[in-house]
């Protein structure tokens, strides 16, 4: 009988060590991939003139990472940035978006490809016009690609909304 128990006893201790074994496991492979989260936006707006704003998206970027620029070249194997706006019938876009922070170009001479990137921030700065003397919304979203010495999210896209006022 104290051999069955024993048994009973040590079959039981098993379980909750697999049990537990199991727990850790699922729990370290899910909390790094929540908990990445490199790029942090802010979105404002600033009057330059009579119904002209700049719109800014701003990235600040972590240590160690980098995010794409809009425009790579040829051999670029990752995701540009890219933002688009929903049509408002009360702006216009005036040009293009611009980028302002120290580009930097990556080379890899090993796997023979190339990128434009940024490391701690980037302005993304479009020009635009009201119509008309009213209260609107710049609205959008903004596609990106963040990577580190070891590895590369996948591509994120975040909607924005801008207030001109």
């Amino acid at each position: 009988m104290q051999v069955y128990f024993s048994f009973t006893l040590q079959k039981k201790d098993t379980m909750k060590h697999i049990i537990l074994l199991f727990s850790l496991i699922s729990f370290s492979i899910h909390a790094p991939a929540q908990a990445l989260n490199p790029i942090q936006w802010s979105y404002t707006a600033k009057k330059i003139a009579d119904k002209t704003y700049e719109v800014h998206l701003t990235a600040n970027i972590q240590n160690t990472w980098h995010l794409y620029s809009q425009t790579q070249p040829a051999d670029a194997i990752n995701q540009p940035t890219e933002i688009l706006f929903k049509k408002n019938p009360l702006i216009t876009f005036n040009g293009k978006v611009k980028e302002v922070g120290k580009m930097l170009l990556f080379k890899d001479e090993k796997l023979k490809i190339s990128a434009n990137q940024y490391a701690n921030s980037v302005d993304f700065v479009q020009v635009v016009k009201l119509k008309a003397n009213v209260k609107t919304n710049v609205v959008g979203s903004v596609e990106f690609q963040t990577c580190d010495d070891k590895k590369c999210l996948p591509p994120k896209k975040i909607n924005f909304t801008v207030a001109l006022n």
